[in-house]
């Protein structure tokens, strides 16, 4: 089964469901498919710490709990949780990690890792509906929350040190979404994103339907990429089967400050970031100026470093 059967029953659904007032609920259930089950079958990741994060939602006036996973940058011992670090200069940026569908947040423990090896301590959530964070069905609205509370603790704690966001397919549009309200941002990445849910609807089977105008949920990504004015980068794979890498075009198209394309040979939605693991370093350490290159391999010493000059050399 292709990977973007994931998303095929929402455009059919659409029209299904047109004047019926269940259709903003199913709408969120098809497109954030929120679950406890973690990609792989992953069931923990003893190398992170467990996070809380607690705020009042506004979207649905009560209490929300969100858990997340912290991963400290290598070159640093972990920081406690709870107090505040203002070193400045010197200190591994820190990066807000952004899931996409369906798994939870153990289910990206891969590109959490790989984003810890090129030098950043990341800090990555499970929006509400996800996990262990609050109960209840996830909308647009309650995910820029929850993303915009994780944008705080991280200010919170970590004053001195620059900061990004990371978005993964749907967390693309989130992190999208956030960077336009976050004057702080020192960098944006998405992965395997999309430039709004009408588009990606369109690109199914069933596209050729007329339900743009009974979405709810729009993510409208092309929109909102104009007013970025962090660095963008943009990064997809060439065979993403669930989101077309010419919807991620268009998107960096979109946007109009600094930013920078890369599209990965052979890469699906889900194996992009590690099959253009090295493209990753390159376009961070261009974008964005971080130290993000493997160290060069140590030089061999030369015959006159070892002293042999004129010195015959024999083995036995």
């Amino acid at each position: 089964m292709k990977l973007r059967s994931l998303f095929a029953p929402l455009a059919l659904a659409l029209a299904v469901l047109a004047g019926c007032s269940t259709l903003d609920y199913k709408q969120r259930e098809w497109i954030f498919q929120p679950s406890n089950v973690a990609w792989g079958g992953a069931q923990s990741a003893p190398d992170m710490q467990d996070v809380w994060i607690d705020f009042h939602s506004q979207a649905e006036d009560k209490e929300a709990r969100l858990h997340a996973l912290w991963l400290p940058a290598a070159s640093t011992a972990p920081s406690p949780m709870g107090k505040a670090d203002s070193a400045a200069g010197g200190s591994p940026p820190v990066m807000l990690y952004l899931h996409g569908a369906r798994w939870n947040v153990i289910g990206s423990a891969g590109r959490i890792r790989r984003m810890q090896d090129m030098g950043f301590s990341v800090l990555a959530i499970d929006y509400r509906g996800f996990g262990k964070s609050s109960a209840g069905l996830p909308s647009e609205a309650t995910a820029a929350e929850d993303a915009q509370a994780a944008w705080d603790w991280i200010a919170q704690r970590f004053p001195g040190r620059s900061r990004y966001v990371f978005g993964h397919s749907l967390g693309g549009a989130i992190a999208i979404d956030l960077a336009t309200r976050v004057p702080d941002a020192s960098g944006v990445i998405v992965e395997g994103t999309f430039t709004n849910i009408a588009d990606v609807v369109s690109s199914f089977k069933w596209g050729w339907l007329p339900v743009s105008m009974l979405i709810t949920q729009r993510f409208e990504s092309i929109d909102k990429v104009k007013r970025i004015q962090a660095p963008l980068l943009v990064v997809h794979g060439s065979e993403d089967s669930l989101i077309p890498a010419a919807l991620g075009k268009r998107l960096y198209n979109a946007a109009k400050g600094p930013k920078e394309f890369v599209l990965v040979e052979g890469g699906s939605h889900f194996s992009t970031n590690s099959v253009g693991e090295a493209q990753y370093r390159q376009a961070i350490h261009q974008l964005f100026g971080l130290n993000t290159l493997p160290a060069p391999a140590p030089a061999l010493p030369s015959i006159a470093d070892a002293g042999l000059n004129g010195q015959a050399i024999t083995s036995n």
